[in-house]
């Protein structure tokens, strides 16, 4: 069984707009992030929810936030930077509600996920680190637009998956910048960047990550 909820937190621009999904039992806590706010990206993204479902269906409690902006989360888009802090605030949130015992997992799509490396490299630092990531469809380096993204170094247990046809974040940056943190890539054939007809595929490769 589980229980949707919608929450408003306090965060360090204002209130952050959170969807969280818990179970009565959990084995964790995962926290998902969603893509580029100036560009559509918001907590309902389909690849997101489809990451929460994965999740969920592992037994975690999940948590989608709103970056600053969206939805009913206030502030102003801080191009990463203030979206960090603002993961930090809800991974806050998620332990002190749900206990510092719980393995903190963390996901997220597009600029999500690199938002995520970049939480994952504060945690870390704190001696409190994510038990494991899960980055699909990584803004890395220069991507569509003009946008560039200095995307942190992960651990190896990371599981990275990526489009093979994706033309907004060329498969060829992921795998630049993969090769020197001698990461495994799961590519999905005929996926483009928002992995349309192939989110199924994430759910499976996520299980399968999981399986002991």
């Amino acid at each position: 069984m589980s229980r949707h909820e919608r929450v408003l937190i306090d965060g360090p621009g204002g209130k952050i707009e959170v969807f969280i999904e818990t179970r009565e039992i959990a084995a964790g806590i995962a926290l998902i992030a969603h893509p580029h706010p100036l560009f559509g990206g918001t907590a309902d993204n389909k690849v997101v929810t489809t990451l929460a479902r994965a999740f969920r269906d592992l037994g975690y409690h999940t948590l989608r936030p709103n970056f600053r902006g969206v939805g009913a989360s206030e502030g102003r888009h801080g191009q990463g930077g203030a979206e960090t802090d603002d993961l930090f605030a809800v991974h806050d949130y998620a332990v002190g509600r749900f206990g510092r015992d719980l393995p903190v997992f963390l996901a997220g799509f597009s600029f999500g996920a690199f938002v995520v490396t970049r939480l994952a490299k504060r945690l870390a630092e704190a001696d409190t680190p994510a038990r494991r990531l899960v980055l699909v469809g990584t803004a890395v380096g220069l991507v569509e637009g003009d946008r560039q993204y200095p995307t942190e170094a992960v651990p190896l247990d990371t599981l990275v998956i990526h489009g093979a046809d994706d033309a907004t974040v060329p498969l060829a940056n992921v795998l630049k910048w993969a090769e020197p943190l001698e990461l495994a890539i799961s590519v999905i054939p005929g996926a483009d960047h928002f992995f349309h007809r192939k989110l199924p595929l994430i759910r499976r490769i996520i299980h399968d990550a999981w399986k002991p």
